[in-house]
């Protein structure tokens, strides 16, 4: 079975992040014709000679009218070594909340920078959220080498200042490369290029075909958010009552003694369906319908998991948030809490710590929390959530925040403790906020 690899990519506006997925689709063969066609239209009527390659993947027309992404962008393609998922994330700073949409199940990221401009705020922002996720492989595209001659001492030293960056927010120095890169004229992205022989490393391609690839988890333990329950009344299945999901984490096998929450019920697995047949066991990315041996009181929403091995159902937690508002964030907002497929309401209580992206600080004792900030919150929720720390759990210790009044995504929340307690007294900066040092601020993970 052909190995996959779930990426996306982020940097600020106009560093050429579309043009290079376009350029990777269009090298890789992976464009069919008449979209083709239809981009070479496009391109002359906007007045150029050349294919304009975003085109391929800003399907958006206010995206096409603008020449910038605004929406996550999902293309699926090919090669003979291996089969990729790519998340085009936008660049602006009005949607990073796409990011963290676009990066939340990414198993590697391309950031892109213009190599005539260099390591940005954004750019410092975008890694941060990489990070927060536990994005645990990068990759820097430093683009445009072509309209800076191709020098060699401009690529490392973006290079050498991003790797400094990417070592204060806890990546290894062996899960970041630098690659020089021209996605308009496709230098190092499929091919090798001439202009560049100081670069001795793998075009883009290259290192997205061998780089090792994580896994789903299937040696953490069984997690399965229920979905729909399916009940029959058939002359074949009279008495059916099924729970259809999918696996979050782990593996379940028949004859595994599980338990529903929160209700803290347990019984066992007593057959695994799917529409081809039944299985003896199920691993992490399938989906599947559970039969259970005892007629016990399951809802969408509930969470079937390990008797020997299950989360606490908290109604109280710590979490790190990526705020996504306009609206600010203040101790006491009312908010409704999604985790999996249950929403309960929920109160936000203590916010102690905010993460300065840009000076790699934790500030404490925040006011709020402003549009694309990251900081650490406590959540009440009306009911116990089964919950998981997100460094063990990506899929169950992961929830959203939405506005009550009008449905609305407020903000991404991870379970546990990225961002530990500021240092009172030590490492302070001009304006007396204390330090935390960066890299126990936020951690990419395995």
């Amino acid at each position: 079975m052909m190995d996959l690899l779930r990426l996306a990519t982020a940097g600020s506006v106009d560093d050429g992040k579309s043009t290079l997925v376009g350029r990777l689709l269009y090298d890789t063969k992976s464009v069919l014709a008449d979209t083709l066609d239809a981009v070479h239209r496009a391109s002359v009527d906007k007045g150029l000679t050349t294919p304009d390659l975003s085109l391929l993947v800003d399907g958006l027309r206010s995206e096409r009218e603008q020449g910038i992404t605004i929406d996550v962008a999902y293309r699926y393609f090919a090669t003979p070594n291996r089969s990729f998922v790519l998340a085009d994330t936008p660049g602006h700073v009005q949607y990073t909340r796409n990011t963290v949409t676009g990066a939340s199940t990414a198993q590697l990221a391309v950031l892109l920078v213009d190599a005539r401009k260099g390591v940005l705020e954004q750019t410092r922002r975008h890694a941060a959220v990489l990070a927060l996720l536990g994005v645990p492989r990068l990759v820097l595209a430093v683009n445009k080498v072509d309209l800076v001659g191709y020098d060699e001492a401009v690529f490392e030293a973006i290079a050498a200042e991003f790797a400094e960056h990417a070592t204060a927010l806890g990546y290894p120095l062996g899960s970041v490369l630098s690659i020089p890169v021209s996605a308009l004229v496709g230098d190092n992205v499929v091919d090798r290029s001439a202009h560049t022989p100081w670069y001795a490393g793998p075009t883009l391609l290259e290192h997205l075909e061998t780089v090792p690839v994580e896994p789903d988890p299937h040696d953490v333990p069984f997690r399965f958010p229920v979905q729909y329950v399916i009940r029959t009344n058939t002359p074949e299945f009279p008495d059916y009552r099924g729970y259809a999901g999918q696996v979050a984490a782990g593996t379940v096998r028949v004859g595994d003694e599980v338990v529903a929450l929160p209700a803290g019920l347990r019984t066992t697995v007593a057959r695994i369906d799917t529409p081809g047949g039944s299985l003896p066991e199920a691993e992490a990315g399938r989906s599947v319908t559970l039969v259970l041996a005892d007629e016990i009181d399951i809802s969408r929403g509930d969470l079937i998991a390990p008797a020997a091995d299950a989360p606490v159902s908290a109604d109280e937690f710590g979490a790190t948030v990526a705020w996504l508002s306009d609206k600010p964030l203040r101790p006491g907002a009312r908010v409704l809490v999604k985790h999996g497929a249950r929403t309960v309401p929920a109160l936000v209580g203590e916010l102690s710590a905010r993460f300065d992206e840009q000076r790699l600080l934790s500030v404490p004792d925040p006011q709020s929390l402003a549009l694309n900030e990251i900081g650490r919150v406590t959540i009440r929720t009306a009911e116990p959530l089964p919950v998981d720390d997100y460094a063990l759990n990506r899929r169950t210790g992961a929830f959203l925040v939405i506005d009550p009044a009008d449905g609305s995504t407020l903000a991404a929340g991870l379970v546990g403790a990225p961002l530990p307690e500021p240092e009172t007294g030590s490492g302070c900066t001009g304006g007396g906020e204390a330090a935390t040092p960066a890299a126990d601020l936020v951690s990419p993970g395995p």
